[in-house]
């Protein structure tokens, strides 16, 4: 039973990194409608995320932008060997941010950021086919990060800044298929940690190496997002397992991997913009996830094998008129997760975002902006492969179908 149990959490433990690796690309209203680009674009203080640098190149004294948006996500998942279709019923989510940069003398400039990078809600019907996966997951991260750039020269600048990060996570699994307790209730666990602190960092490079051309660069570093006392409650424990299912604490590690970003914009005929970005995230560090709970289970060691994952973005602005200005976009998505470790915590597949709005010129000063993406998954067979029951792998396999719409709007502001 020991053995089980053990295997039980080690699944607990990879949920969480999974979900804590959920990265939600909705750090800016302008920048999302022209597909997310922006490490080359010089727009608006939500170059603060996509690269510190170019804040040196913006227009005015001081800008501020901030903006939310709403998810609503569904996955359906499907199994017709055994009759079995269930869908998720997931919360809102609505990511947000806001931004401000200050320009002190021709060549030093400073900005701040507040934005969530990474975030995860996931809900399943209580006790459905995978509920020894997950019944539900919510993992929330709020990114500060202050900026300071340097203007070389009219054609190079160079930025960066430290990233404070907090965040909370809570997540609910059955632990096994069939563990009741005397009244047929199944058993099951909630780890629970909010307050959750750490460090990284973000550097960039904007160089405009000839008019109407700029070429950019940023990375940001690894996060580990460290669980030291986290809590861990079960429910339902059938009376032959106290001692094993005791209520305590755990310890874990929830990583974030090293990105880096590479691109260029050009503008041309006068009221065309197009912008390009290359991501490359470092998912293949994450080998293992090591987990230590209080209780009789004590030390995991949970593998993952994570790969590199890549994402091309394609983005389209065109000033319609002094007041509007129309974005358009479009970008592919590369999933970090291989076969047979696909699960259903935040299944995430190869995905295409397809992206569109706009801004409308209030007056010189304010901007109102919006944005609109619809993000598709690929249609998926997989598997997760590595849960056990009674010494033996139990794979659970199906067909996974997802779809996000997220509208949002935000204000720009320049003085």
């Amino acid at each position: 039973m020991k053995k089980l149990l053990s295997f039980v959490l080690f699944f607990l433990a990879g949920s969480t990194l999974y979900a804590g690796g959920y990265r939600v690309s909705i750090q800016g209203q302008r920048q999302l409608a022209m597909g997310h680009t922006g490490v080359a674009v010089i727009s608006s203080a939500e170059s603060v995320f996509f690269n510190p640098a170019s804040i040196s190149f913006l227009d005015g004294k001081m800008n501020f932008s901030l903006g939310v948006s709403g998810i609503i996500g569904e996955t359906r998942y499907e199994n017709k060997t055994y009759g079995i279709a269930e869908n998720t019923n997931n919360p809102l989510g609505t990511p947000f941010n806001v931004y401000a940069t200050y320009k002190a003398n021709d060549w030093l400039s400073f900005g701040l950021g507040i934005y969530t990078p990474y975030g995860s809600s996931v809900e399943w019907e209580k006790d459905w086919a995978g509920s020894h996966l997950v019944n539900n997951i919510e993992l929330k991260a709020i990114f500060v990060q202050p900026t300071i750039a340097l203007k070389i020269s009219d054609k190079l600048s160079i930025g960066g800044g430290a990233i404070y990060a907090n965040g909370s996570v809570n997540f609910n699994k059955n632990l096994s298929r069939s563990l009741v307790d005397i009244d047929g209730n199944r058993t099951n666990v909630t780890i629970e940690e909010k307050g959750i602190t750490a460090w990284g960092y973000t550097i960039g490079v904007m160089i405009k190496p000839i008019e109407k051309l700029n070429i950019g660069f940023n990375y940001r570093s690894k996060v580990d997002m460290v669980v030291e006392g986290g809590e861990a409650d079960f429910e339902n424990v059938p009376s032959s397992l106290p001692n094993d299912l005791s209520d305590g604490t755990f310890n874990a590690t929830l990583p974030m991997p090293a990105e880096i970003t590479v691109g260029l914009s050009y503008e041309f005929c006068e009221k065309f913009l197009f912008a390009f970005d290359y991501n490359f995230a470092k998912w293949s560090e994450y080998e293992a996830l090591t987990v230590e709970f209080s209780n009789d289970i004590g030390i995991s060691t949970n593998p993952r094998n994570y790969k590199d994952s890549e994402t091309f973005r394609f983005g389209l602005q065109y000033k319609a008129c002094d007041k509007i200005t129309l974005r358009t976009g479009i970008y592919f998505d590369e999933s970090p997760v291989q076969d047979g470790y696909f699960a259903p915590e935040t299944p995430r597949n190869d995905s295409v975002g397809y992206t569109g709005g706009l801004s409308y010129k209030v007056n010189d000063k304010l901007s109102i902006d919006a944005s609109f993406l619809y993000l598709h998954f690929e249609e998926i067979d997989n598997s997760y492969d590595h849960y056990q029951e009674g010494g033996q792998n139990v794979p659970f396999e199906g067909t996974y179908k997802s779809s996000v719409i997220a509208p949002g709007i935000g204000i720009s502001y320049k003085l």
